[in-house]
């Protein structure tokens, strides 16, 4: 078992920056790729960045590529999402989410464990 608390949203002006962490419980953290998904109203949930178990290797979305970062600390047990030059299309829940599946997945149903969420809003 896994549980994921995600911090850091909030409420931010278009080209502004947001970092978001996602703390997990549990002794195996490095066992599980991490992703992060979003869920903006009337649009379905989309993948947004994941990482693989070491940190080594990385995907995103090509509409937050150049200015999201995904990173992880193994030792702490954590994962973030760097988000720079926000736009109101950034708008949305976001969540972690822990894949105990060898690989790196961008569909949500991959994905064993999920965070309550995170609001993320950018203003115009």
């Amino acid at each position: 078992q896994v549980q994921l608390v995600e911090s850091g949203g909030g409420l931010v002006q278009a080209g502004g920056s947001l970092r978001l962490s996602c703390a997990a419980s549990g002794r195996t953290f490095s066992s599980y790729a991490m992703a992060w998904f979003r869920k903006a109203p009337g649009k379905e949930r989309e993948f947004v960045a994941g990482i693989t178990r070491s940190g080594g290797s990385t995907k995103y979305t090509d509409l937050v590529k150049g200015r999201f970062t995904i990173s992880r600390d193994n030792a702490k047990n954590t994962v973030a999402l760097q988000m720079n030059s926000l736009t109101p299309e950034d708008t949305a829940v976001y969540y972690c989410a822990a894949s105990a599946k060898i690989g790196l997945f961008t569909t949500a149903s991959y994905y064993d464990y999920w965070g309550q969420g995170t609001q993320v809003t950018v203003s115009s």
